[in-house]
């Protein structure tokens, strides 16, 4: 009796061993807690939550803490700086206003690209063109063309999109397709081996199978055809792009062709992600050839950012535009949850006098980041920021204009996921045009929109305010 007594105290029984499982993951997690966030308040939140909620907690940190992601760092570095050297050598900054030149510095910090002149823009503000444009593209292509997007669906717009990839892999060309896992989740495995069938090479980013991953998506929307032409901007492969959708019915985004040496920088963005993806090296002067006339005259500047770098090239850029505004700050994005740093950027622009105008969604396809939005419309109402509500449709523009002289454009939103947590890809133009041009398209959409007045939208429901506070507490992660 003496030695079983004792066996019972030393030896665990099965919830002594859960309760050892629980300590364990506990502490393993506030260490990674400790280790990955550099934030105290975020620190602080994640321990809390790891602590009140045990396994979920450690389980969500899992999922959603981890906001970085550690490439083959030396192969990867040793081909960024031979692209970057290569870039800079053909670059031509001159002509950047010196009231703009500190964007340029910023985009180009670290790894970044150049600005490039010498290019040629043209702006879409409606999927069909640009979708035609695309499709003309990859039709003419005679090397390679190279495509990556966050949604590939196997609607009559993907199937359209994915038969022209195919006929161009038929004719020889090299053909490159690069979806990401979780935007693309629904699109079957066939449509890629159909690719692999015709030719060309097609893979996924970021699979499922890892969940460290899960949180950090490859949001960049690129085309690249024989590395002289390049498309990018917000536009998705799928039906309610081209306005097709019942559900949304017209859709406004904003995507742009571009010609001109700064296509080198969407190709290079292109290949990193592909060689990441499928450890493809991918390189030669065939990619990067050599422009044989200047196409225009547009000074530009792809800008890349994601959870691979620790300076986040679009969310810096974007807040020093805003602290940098003299005149107007409008910006157009669906999804609108700032961090705390350009939300307080915003606020103090406006109460300096600077017209600051922000357009998003009235008709949100997510409900979770809108009712967060919402919750910090209040502050930037109270400021004196001109809040507008697109009500025609789906409105799917990403861009923000500073002082008629500055725009970036591209697929990142003006939130924590666009600027914290995905891989994103804008273009900036220093370019009086191509800025005239966007603030036309902004202004023609306000006449499509609700402005927002503060003592009206202070006497919302009180049911819609909890939940919007309650949708707030997720804006790490939106």
């Amino acid at each position: 009796m003496l030695f079983s007594e004792f066996v019972v105290v030393v030896w665990p029984d099965h919830a002594g061993w859960f309760l050892l499982a629980e300590a364990a993951l506990t502490a393993g997690t506030l260490l990674a807690v400790l280790h990955y966030k550099r934030e105290p308040m975020s620190a602080i939140a994640w321990s809390l939550l790891v602590l009140l909620i045990p396994f979920l907690g450690a389980f969500l940190f899992l999922v959603f803490g981890y906001q970085t992601v550690r490439r083959r760092l030396r192969r990867r570095q040793a081909r960024s700086k031979a692209y970057r050297e290569f870039a800079r050598t053909k670059a031509d900054s001159a002509g950047v206003p010196a009231t703009v030149e500190v964007l340029a510095k910023l985009g180009s910090h670290g790894d970044g690209f150049p600005v490039s002149g010498g290019n040629a823009v043209t702006l879409y503000r409606d999927g069909n063109p640009a979708f035609d444009a695309m499709l003309d593209a990859i039709g003419r292509a005679q090397h390679h063309v190279h495509v990556q997007s966050f949604i590939v669906r196997s609607d009559e717009t993907g199937r359209r999109f994915v038969e022209a990839l195919c006929a161009c892999a038929r004719r020889g060309v090299e053909v490159r397709f690069l979806v990401d896992s979780v935007g693309s989740y629904a699109l079957p495995y066939r449509v890629l081996r159909r690719v692999r069938a015709a030719g060309g090479k097609a893979a996924t980013f970021l699979p499922l199978s890892n969940p460290l991953r899960w949180n950090l998506r490859n949001h960049r929307k690129i085309l690249v055809a024989d590395g002289r032409v390049g498309f990018c901007g917000g536009l998705n492969i799928a039906d309610e792009y081209l306005s097709k959708s019942p559900k949304f019915g017209h859709w406004r985004d904003t995507h742009f062709r571009l010609e001109g040496p700064a296509v080198e920088g969407l190709q290079h963005t292109f290949l990193d992600d592909w060689y990441f993806a499928t450890h493809e090296a991918v390189k030669g002067g065939a990619y990067t050839p050599a422009h044989p006339a200047t196409p225009g005259s547009v000074l530009a500047q792809v800008v890349a950012s994601g959870p691979d770098n620790d300076y986040k090239a679009l969310r810096d850029t974007y807040v020093a535009a805003v602290l940098r505004a003299r005149e107007r700050v409008w910006i157009a994005s669906p999804y609108f949850v700032p961090d705390a740093g350009l939300r307080d950027a915003l606020i103090l622009a406006a109460r300096s006098g600077v017209d600051v105008r922000y357009l998003g969604l009235s008709k949100p396809d997510k409900w979770l980041p809108f009712l967060a939005a919402r919750f910090y419309w209040e502050d930037m109402l109270a400021a004196g920021v001109k809040v507008y509500q697109y009500r025609r449709g789906m409105m799917h523009s990403k861009f923000v204009l500073m002082d008629r002289e500055w725009a970036s454009v591209g697929s990142a939103n003006t939130d924590n996921r666009s600027l914290l947590l995905n891989f994103e890809c804008n273009c900036q133009f220093f370019d009086a045009g191509v800025v005239r041009e966007l603030e036309a398209a902004f202004l023609a959409d306000l006449g499509d929109s609700l402005l927002l007045r503060a003592e009206a939208y202070a006497k919302r429901p009180r049911v819609v305010r909890l939940a919007e506070n309650a949708a707030r507490l997720f804006s790490p992660i939106l």
